[in-house]
């Protein structure tokens, strides 16, 4: 009923339609292989193959499909797991239908969709060093300063101070419309200033972006 339900209003859309429906991890794998769709709306826990890892297995067959996370448990391990699976979002059941439909939109362009509140820890602990995982205060040095772990990494050239505001708007999960907005700039400059944060950065999308932002302290 709820695969129905999602499917009718994305029937509705003028640019969206429904090319299949899974029961389950197992299926929806297969059907992404035999479908190619542009994007997918996940369920985490299912029979046999949990969602996870039906996205763990899409992503490595290197399909070119977004996979948004689409549950009702706002839980952080499963956030977690679902960005290191490779989803480029989180959304949940109950969030109105536009905010679902934004989410497809958004997926569909390449930008991170994390519609919880505990997607920052989330990406925070994905930021973490290899091993290096922690929810609290961090620890004192001998200077009574906190202790960080910081990571530099390589840019091709540096980021224009624009170009670092716009960068922590994406670590807040704003859409490129939203970031405009509150810049007041036009979308399209966003969309300029997106592409050339990811060349600098070496990254392929925006959750890569934002986790070497976090990692390297560029962004809080």
């Amino acid at each position: 009923m709820i695969r129905q339900g999602i499917g009718y209003i994305i029937e509705l859309q003028s640019d969206m339609t429904v090319v299949g429906e899974a029961a389950d991890g197992r299926e929806a794998a297969e059907l992404a292989e035999r479908l190619r769709p542009d994007v997918i709306l996940m369920d985490v826990r299912m029979p046999g193959m949990t969602g996870i890892e039906a996205t763990r297995e899409i992503v490595q067959r290197q399909l070119d499909t977004k996979i948004v996370i689409l549950t009702t448990f706002d839980d952080q391990e499963y956030i977690y797991q679902g960005i290191r699976a490779g989803a480029v979002g989180y959304l949940l059941k109950d969030a109105e239908a536009e905010e679902l439909l934004n989410g497809v939109r958004s997926a569909f362009q390449g930008e991170a969709v994390y519609k919880s509140k505990l997607a920052s820890g989330a990406l925070q602990r994905m930021a973490a060093p290899e091993g290096e995982v922690s929810f609290g205060k961090a620890p004192e040095t001998s200077s009574g300063n906190s202790a960080e772990t910081i990571v530099q990494i390589p840019m091709s050239e540096p980021l224009t101070d624009r170009e670092r505001e716009i960068l922590q708007e994406m670590a807040y999960g704003l859409r490129n419309d939203e970031i405009g907005r509150k810049l007041f700039i036009a979308e399209g400059t966003v969309k300029s200033h997106v592409h050339r944060i990811l060349q600098k950065l070496g990254c392929e999308d925006r959750t890569q972006a934002v986790v070497a932002a976090l990692r390297s302290g560029m962004v809080k």
